[in-house]
């Protein structure tokens, strides 16, 4: 008989969970004593105890160093506070997308998913931990509220110490709990219930055809030491039939093999070389938990996630599952680019602009509002289960490219020629001081809200462009009715184009500001220069509004710093990080000095 042991605690006041759950560094949850305990007992709290016993909770997380840890936590609280039944991926490994695939199939109460998605693991890197609820979707606002006003008051957690599970082994482990029935924990294949519902979402024989047939395209996926590479390995490789060799880094590391699990031109460089060099048709890119990707084309040809949705939307009745259950609506964050809006418009579909957050689009999948929707932060998806999802997002790119025998390149460039091009490009100040962030967005809502911002003209160089319209972004669900404030500032002008600033929820420290850029071109004359030229002007309008290189002592470096230099790509630049400390003090001026020269 496992005993539970009820152990005085203190309340933590930041547990509150982010847009992808709680994410801090590592060292918080291994340091502040019962800090990943009271959050887990906490997330348990918010499930009602009449459904807890004949409950079950999905786990699963991506590899990163603490999730094993975590995972024996949850289990052993879990147990405590009489959950019947936990399916756990063998040795901890499941993707967040499967995780949200095996919630759905087998009518789970919901899901702990441990993943901090695309930022760093290791000993000195992040952790997170994210509840999902019965949808499969994350937790909405209502319960991560919930779960954080528990968290601040909270004074004893109940565990069962003695507890272990092997997480190497398929199968049942049940164990007596002291006043509980009998306790279940599951070990289960991380793969093959995702491959299961893959299989009814595409057509595996064409898809065979194009990877191993005689006409077959040369692959390169790179599951950059995270969660996938069991995936990519067993569906891509075993079943579809590419070649051993064309995936690679697939082994899920702790600190995922020293890099950065985050899927762009900069932490995915090797697959950007290699890709450069013209041996493969096709190359993709997945992040530490799987939900995200990046899409290349031959000679590393970059297709902006944007742009990535916007082709899925336009070419959607190639991909089986959606020539049986239709298409009901499109969708994207506001931040991302109106490459989709474009789309919509063309072919006469709902489209739904959203806050930041998958649990926004999963609520208009549920009430049957929605069928593809995507990010701008390198993450797309459909209805099929209530997160975004990587590989699928591969597999319809490569669905497209079965039926349309075109390439990467060929089937962007007669898209911007039939929808227009949105250039659109996105900078990233992280671990800035929060008080300094603060303090800009303080100012720059200020001057939004002064009745003479709206019809004034701010000019650079040749372009000169008019404010119709600012505003601090707020989302009414057509679900539920519920309103979201505060979820981004926004300067649009009489042309479409579009300045962005936010605050983004995932960092683990400090405050992390986005600067979003969107200028739609429709003239096929223009729509081929280059991004960089492009956006300059609205570039430089924002950074004079926003007063952010002053406030947050941040220098604004265009392409030229850590993050890569965007004119040898075929499309949009992303994520370019300006963390000046980063620099030596000779490469910080010299770069400045280019910059400066560039201006003139």
């Amino acid at each position: 008989m496992v005993k539970i042991t009820v152990i005085k605690t203190k309340p933590y006041t930041d547990q509150k969970p982010g847009t992808s759950g709680l994410r801090k560094r590592v060292t918080v949850f291994q340091q502040n004593q019962h800090y990943a305990e009271n959050f887990i007992q906490s997330i348990i709290s918010t499930i009602d105890p009449a459904q807890r016993q004949e409950g079950t909770l999905v786990v699963g997380g991506d590899g990163r160093f603490f999730m094993k840890d975590a995972i024996q936590l949850i289990v052993q609280i879990a147990a405590a506070n009489g959950i019947g039944r936990l399916v756990i991926g063998q040795n901890g490994i499941m993707s967040t997308p499967a995780v949200s695939c095996v919630i759905r199939k087998i009518k789970a109460i919901g899901g702990i998913i441990l993943t901090a998605s695309h930022n760093p693991g290791g000993p000195s890197g992040d952790f997170g931990i994210k509840f999902n609820i019965s949808s499969g979707g994350p937790a909405p606002e209502g319960i991560t509220d919930k779960i954080f006003q528990i968290s601040k008051s909270l004074q004893e957690y109940h565990i069962c110490p003695e507890l272990k599970v092997d997480l190497s082994a398929t199968g049942k482990q049940i164990f007596e709990v002291d006043t509980f029935k009998p306790f279940t924990v599951e070990i289960v294949d991380s793969v093959e219930s995702y491959a299961e519902m893959l299989r009814d979402i595409f057509d595996f024989a064409a898809l065979k055809e194009l990877l191993s047939g005689p006409n077959h395209i040369n692959v390169r996926l790179d599951a950059m030491h995270g969660v996938m590479g069991p995936y990519v390995r067993k569906i891509v490789c075993e079943e579809l039939g590419s070649p051993a060799n064309s995936a690679v880094n697939c082994v899920p590391s702790e600190d995922f093999g020293g890099h950065h699990p985050d899927p762009n031109l900069t932490y995915a460089a090797d697959l950007v070389s290699a890709m450069k060099g013209g041996e493969y048709d096709f190359g993709a890119a997945f992040d530490g938990d799987g939900d995200r990707n990046m899409v290349l084309g031959k000679h590393g040809f970059f297709v902006n996630p944007s742009d990535s949705v916007a082709v899925i939307g336009a070419n959607i009745t190639s991909i089986p599952y959606f020539q049986k259950t239709g298409v009901k609506g499109l969708a994207r964050s506001m931040p991302t680019s109106g490459a989709l809006d474009n789309v919509a418009k063309a072919l006469k579909m709902p489209l739904f602009e959203t806050p930041t957050g998958w649990k926004f689009f999963g609520n208009l999948m549920d009430a049957g509002k929605l069928s593809l929707c995507g990010e701008e932060s390198f993450g797309t998806g459909s209805d099929h289960i209530r997160e975004k999802d990587g590989l699928w997002a591969v597999l319809a790119w490569l669905s497209i490219l079965a039926t349309r025998k075109q390439s990467v390149e060929d089937i962007m460039k007669d898209h911007w020629q039939k929808f227009g091009r949105n250039f659109f490009t996105r900078y990233d100040y992280e671990e800035v001081d929060s008080d300094a962030a603060n303090k800009m967005i303080d100012h720059l809502q200020t001057t939004m809200s002064d009745k003479a911002f709206l019809g004034q003209k701010f000019s650079s160089g040749d372009k000169t462009y008019q404010v119709e319209k600012a505003d601090n972004f707020e989302y009414t669900d057509p679900v539920d009715g519920s309103v979201s404030k505060g979820q981004g500032l926004r300067i649009i002008f009489s042309d479409g184009s579009r300045i962005i600033f936010r605050l983004s929820g995932t960092g683990s420290a400090g405050a992390t500001i986005r600067l979003y850029i969107d200028s739609y071109e429709k003239d096929p004359q223009k729509i081929y220069q280059d991004p960089q030229v492009m956006l300059a002007p609205l570039v430089d309008i924002a950074l004079r509004i926003s007063q952010l290189q002053e406030m947050t002592g941040r220098i604004f470096i265009s392409g030229l710093n850590c993050m890569y230099g965007p004119k040898s790509f075929g499309s949009d630049t992303n994520f370019v990080f300006c963390k000046v400390c980063c620099f030596s003090i000779c490469r910080l001026f010299f770069h400045m000095f280019l910059w400066y020269t560039k201006k003139q």
